[in-house]
């Protein structure tokens, strides 16, 4: 455009601004040619515009109106179609706004129906994968089974493998829940396999399968060294104590005998296996803190041995307290032959074993002394001053001398009053049975046990005499006086030398360390003191000289006496103390010695010959 053209533009626009809208002129390009073309006409010209532009409408109404006459049926038609495609474009509109109203769901329905089709495409690559390892995945999945088949079958290396390889899969893939079942089913069976283990620790076996079932429970790493060795020791404690457990309880001499056999066996057998398998020498941890030691084996295994001592020896006591019918010998020796095979392996208790079995003979020799002073109480109430032959001048059978020479031999004139011969014939019994285990740390005790029995008999003397003297005949009377005279010149001395044989004072004082000679200073070790005890019968007896040893306090020298556990010397042995045993080589049954032969009750005569045979010492 050229600058006279914009000039007379804007000329035309500032004129006409208000008579037409801006619109027109964009609109229609011919309303601003019209306007040029009237801004070029003159005064004339355009005081006629208006008419010629009426005529110009009037011309074209007409033409209308005949065009619209003879085209009506087109202008109806016409008409028509406007109102079809009116009406067709309303339902195409309502038919549009429906579409896109679904199209919303319509798309998400596509995304799901494209997601669904990528996870079907993703399962069959899956399938198609699973498919073709399908050996594979079905070893897998069959190891539980398998894992529980070598179990149950004992198969415990192929176990112990599979359980490795559990693992393994484990650290690789432990987020499919695939592999944490078979996870949780394999522990399950090493759970299973680990109480089959623990339980064959718990039953006869020998040192090749602990060796086996310790190296299985190792590779398991379930159990720390220290705790590994504690369930060792529990398992096989718990198979001993069933064994013992087994052992009836009737009669005490038969358990205590099987008790120590099954105990020295099998106890020796455990603390074998337990040293062949587990070191001495290594820690099982390092030290916690400063100034700690390591835990090593022995803080383990010596609690657990020494555990395992005291119960026997609390079995033992039980059972002693029981009573087991004068076989404490057999008993002692069968104890000690344990002890001595266990002190191969560093728990020799045999010094625990003396106080006990010389706390029972006491109680034992206690027992009988007062059944003995009981006996002689009731015969004592029976009993009737009657004149014997020997006293009346007659004659009675010779009693057969001992055929070894230098036996001790009661006194035979004892004979002629029946309730001292029974007397000592009990107290000899009990003596036969203290003999065959006879501790020489019993020395004090037996000594003064026995002295108060005698006093009590003293004191049934003088009751006796009480009540029978206002009825005593002359030659009663004098039959009394010899009654007392054999208690007091017999019996007594006989006593003692009896206590001498069982505690020879040689022997005393060689471990108290004094001369035999000065042992007699000492009153009630070994000997009784008959002074004391005749105290009571002193108004009895005729009087004569008496010469009463000193009395010595020596509790403070028995505290340090030696308990002597071996029975009293055979004739023709050394009083001194016996050479130690050697042990024998493997744990065997221990000797029993026999029992002793039968004892003839039938008169006083052969029951107090029958006990000098059994207390007869060369």
């Amino acid at each position: 455009m050229s600058a006279v053209d914009v000039e007379d533009e804007s000329i035309l626009a500032s004129i006409f601004k208000d008579s037409f809208p801006d619109s027109w002129r964009g609109d229609n390009p011919d309303f601003a040619a019209y306007l040029s073309e009237l801004s070029s006409f003159g005064v004339e010209k355009l005081s006629r515009e208006p008419e010629r532009l009426a005529e110009d409408r009037a011309q074209i109404l007409q033409q209308t109106r005949e065009l619209a006459f003879s085209n009506y049926q087109t202008f109806i038609r016409t008409a028509d179609c406007t109102q079809t495609i009116y009406r067709d474009f309303g339902r195409v509109e309502s038919s549009v706004s429906r579409l896109l109203d679904k199209l919303p769901g319509f798309g998400e329905k596509c995304r799901g129906f494209m997601k669904e089709a990528e996870d079907i495409g993703a399962s069959r690559r899956m399938n198609s994968l699973t498919l073709n390892r399908h050996t594979e995945i079905l070893e897998i999945l069959e190891i539980p089974q398998l894992m529980d088949t070598c179990v149950r079958n004992g198969y415990y290396e192929e176990a112990l493998e599979l359980a490795a390889y559990v693992k393994r899969l484990e650290k690789k893939h432990s987020t499919l829940p695939v592999i944490q079942g078979i996870v949780r089913e394999v522990r399950q069976s090493t759970q299973l396999m680990l109480n089959q283990l623990l339980q064959q620790l718990r039953s006869n076996s020998q040192l090749p399968v602990c060796l086996r079932v310790i190296g299985y429970l190792r590779r398991m790493d379930v159990f720390t060294e220290a705790e590994l060795r504690v369930k060792f020791l529990q398992a096989r404690g718990t198979w001993l104590h069933a064994i013992l457990a087994a052992i009836p309880d009737d009669d005490p001499y038969f358990r205590i005998t099987k008790t120590i056999e099954a105990c020295r066996v099998h106890l020796f057998d455990i603390i074998t296996q337990y040293r062949a398998i587990f070191s001495d020498e290594d820690p099982l941890a390092p030290p916690t803190g400063s100034g700690q030691a390591p835990l090593n084996e022995g803080a383990i295994f010596h609690g657990w041995v020494v555990q395992k001592v005291a119960e026997f020896l609390e079995t033992l006591d039980q059972d002693l307290q029981r009573g087991v019918g004068g076989r404490l010998d057999s008993l002692l020796g069968q104890c000690m032959y344990f002890g001595l095979s266990f002190s191969r392996v560093g728990a020799d208790f045999r010094g625990q074993l003396a106080p006990m079995f010389q706390r029972v003979a006491r109680d034992t020799f206690h027992r009988a002394v007062q059944e003995a002073v009981d006996k002689f109480q009731e015969d004592m109430n029976l009993y009737t001053l009657i004149s014997l032959p020997s006293m009346l001048g007659g004659t009675i059978p010779p009693v057969a001398p001992s055929t070894q020479p230098g036996t001790l031999q009661p006194p035979m004139s004892l004979l002629d009053f029946q309730p001292l011969a029974c007397f000592l014939n009990n107290i000899l019994t009990a003596f036969n049975d203290l003999r065959l285990c006879c501790p020489i740390g019993l020395a004090q005790d037996v000594s003064r046990g026995l002295e108060d029995g005698l006093r009590k008999v003293s004191r049934q003397i003088v009751v006796f005499h009480r009540a029978e003297e206002s009825a005593f005949s002359s030659r009663e009377k004098e039959l009394f006086l010899q009654f007392c005279c054999a208690y007091a010149e017999d019996l007594l001395p006989f006593l003692n030398r009896c206590l001498q044989v069982l505690f020879p004072p040689a022997q005393l004082g060689l471990v108290l360390g004094l001369p035999a000679s000065q042992m007699s200073r000492f009153a009630g070790l070994g000997s009784i003191d008959v002074a004391s005890v005749l105290e009571p019968l002193d108004f009895l007896l005729p009087q004569r000289e008496t010469l009463a040893a000193p009395e010595v306090d020596v509790t403070a020298r028995l505290d340090l006496l030696m308990v002597d556990t071996q029975p009293a010397p055979e004739p023709g042995q050394e009083s001194g103390p016996g050479p130690e045993p050697e042990p024998e080589p493997e744990p065997g049954p221990a000797p029993a010695p026999s029992p002793s032969g039968p004892r003839d009750s039938e008169s006083g005569v052969e029951v107090m010959t029958t006990a000098e045979e059994e207390f007869s010492l060369d």
